[in-house]
């Protein structure tokens, strides 16, 4: 998988991220704003690997948002987070009916995040996408390989990635409802986001050339 110098520097920061969240961790286990981080760089970072290791890694970033939420129950980024991890895993499930699954589990996840962050607006898209992942999931898999790549690799292939897609308005919306949320969520906020640039780009090619 090819990277291009943005993508390899953000690769990087956020790996180092991710080694400094453990060694904190290590400090103090109970540091639910760390286990956030940490669940977060697992996020983003998923989003480099193939797609065996991406589903390794959203196993991981999952559990580190629980330990959030049983430390903190009222921990609404830690919901927001959780629900991105399940829509994340839906992409990357090629059976339908398990993704339908996981993006209901999604949904609410999304609906518990806004209801204790009420009139949030990054939620309240997320609870959207939620609801169009299905039909997303469809086209993502129907366009096979090429969307699989993007699914797995972010940013790296030289397509849009979910950073570089979600930064343009999500970031304002955040830092306005969450100035504590410490980590920059834009890196990896909904990866349906970039997917849907995908799937665009996909339909404007026309269907794959059968199989020889």
């Amino acid at each position: 998988m090819d990277f291009s110098p943005a993508d390899f520097d953000r690769l990087m920061m956020v790996d180092l991220a991710r080694n400094a969240c453990e060694e904190q961790y290590l400090k103090d286990p109970l540091d639910s704003e760390n286990l956030l981080k940490w669940g977060g760089a697992l996020l983003e970072l998923s989003q480099f690997q193939s797609v065996a290791d991406a589903k390794i890694m959203l196993d991981v970033a999952l559990s580190k948002f629980e330990e959030v939420l049983k430390i903190n129950p009222g921990k609404h980024q830690a919901l927001w987070c959780l629900g991105n991890a399940y829509s994340s895993q839906a992409f990357l499930n090629p059976d339908s009916d398990e993704a339908q699954a996981l993006f209901d589990k999604a949904a609410e996840y999304f609906q518990r995040a806004e209801s204790q962050d009420p009139g949030n607006e990054m939620y309240l898209k997320s609870m959207e996408v939620a609801t169009e992942g299905p039909k997303l999931h469809k086209e993502i898999h129907k366009h096979g390989g090429m969307i699989q790549q993007a699914l797995a690799g972010g940013g790296g292939g030289g397509g849009p990635s979910a950073s570089s897609n979600a930064s343009g308005g999500g970031k304002k919306k955040n830092k306005k409802k969450n100035n504590d949320f410490t980590y920059d969520v834009c890196g990896w906020i909904i990866l349906a986001f970039g997917i849907v640039a995908w799937v665009g780009m996909a339909k404007s090619l026309g269907p794959p050339p059968p199989a020889r």
